[in-house]
């Protein structure tokens, strides 16, 4: 396996499954605060505008590379 095999390993899979465990963990702070539907969206919004961010750029990428 070469380096960039590597890399792109960790880039398709690794960083989703980083960004999943981050989802999991707001969802915990949320549900530990009893914050409620309205608090538990105000932290998911809050929270994840970078996973969309990066998101976005992967959807951008791919669909320049074709």
């Amino acid at each position: 396996m070469t380096d960039e095999m590597l890399t792109k390993w960790g880039m398709q899979l690794g960083i989703p499954a980083v960004i999943l465990f981050l989802m999991f963990i707001i969802w915990d702070i949320a549900k530990k605060s009893n914050a409620g539907k309205t608090g538990t969206f105000a932290l998911f919004l809050a929270l994840s505008v970078g996973f969309v961010g990066y998101m976005i750029k992967v959807i951008l990428q791919w669909q320049l590379e074709k």
